[in-house]
């Protein structure tokens, strides 16, 4: 395991393999090391062209925390691994992560090619705003009173899982493994704001951008991708049929080769 400090003295955990280019893996709600192999199966795949940080965001697994929490502190911990990578790297976002990713290129970090892959950006209207308000209150209550098994819970429920899966999930040995990041579902519901594509901060991004989204996943899935696209100037747009959220890695990693090598 490597580490590096953020500005805030934060250890970030990482995994490092392969030789060539720097690219830095962000993950979305939930993923860090210790239960993400399909992750880890990417970085294997990448490291045959790439240098890859795959690592462990803050107030997970093997890296620390350090409140308050802040969006921008975690823009610093990319920041700090892309630092630790020779001062630029290619980025890949995963869900909340790409938008985190996102963030960090309107802000000007160092990133030479940003691929996304289904940013859960929603349609931004009246209902949608209120749903997304709905579920920051009930999550913030269940943390606030410990409940982190119903922070999950509550979580997997509305990005869509049947209720009944996760019942099921909670008598497995993987459950105790989400709650002890339950506390980090918050930062991902910070990082999403309203949930809306900030289409005026994504027009001030100039780093070349690949938006991709699974050919079986949901309609407002792809929608969200087409309108991120679309609003981050020049960006591609790449639909990987038969896929959906749970991307497969050997699907994923020869588009990702080809981009950030074209």
């Amino acid at each position: 395991m490597n580490q590096v400090l953020s500005k805030d003295g934060t250890v970030i955990a990482f995994d490092l393999s392969g030789t060539g280019p720097a690219v830095v893996l962000v993950g979305g709600a939930f993923q860090y090391r210790a239960i993400d192999p399909p992750t880890a199966h990417l970085a294997a795949l990448l490291a045959e062209q790439f240098t890859v940080f795959h690592y462990d965001r803050r107030g997970r697994g093997e890296s620390s925390d350090t409140p308050p929490y802040a969006v921008e502190r975690e823009m610093e911990d990319l920041e700090a691994l892309i630092q630790e990578a020779g001062g630029s790297a290619c980025v890949f976002g995963m869900s909340s992560g790409g938008v985190l990713a996102l963030g960090a290129a309107a802000s000007g970090l160092a990133i030479t090619k940003l691929a996304l892959y289904e940013p859960p950006f929603n349609s931004g209207d009246e209902r949608a705003r209120a749903a997304a308000q709905h579920y920051s209150r009930e999550l913030t209550a269940l943390l606030s009173e410990g409940r982190r098994g119903d922070a999950v819970a509550l979580a997997m429920t509305t990005w869509g899982a049947e209720a009944s899966a996760v019942a099921g999930m909670r008598q497995t040995p993987i459950w105790p493994l989400f709650e002890a990041v339950a506390p980090t579902l918050a930062y991902d519901d910070a990082i999403m704001g309203d949930g809306a594509v900030p289409t005026a901060r994504l027009a001030s991004i100039t780093v070349p951008t690949l938006v991709m989204a699974g050919g079986a996943s949901p309609a407002f899935m792809l929608d969200a991708a087409q309108e991120a696209a679309h609003a981050l100037p020049g960006a591609g747009l790449r639909i990987l049929e038969g896929q959906t959220h749970d991307v497969a890695p050997e699907v994923l990693a020869p588009v990702l080769v080809e981009f950030f090598q074209g």
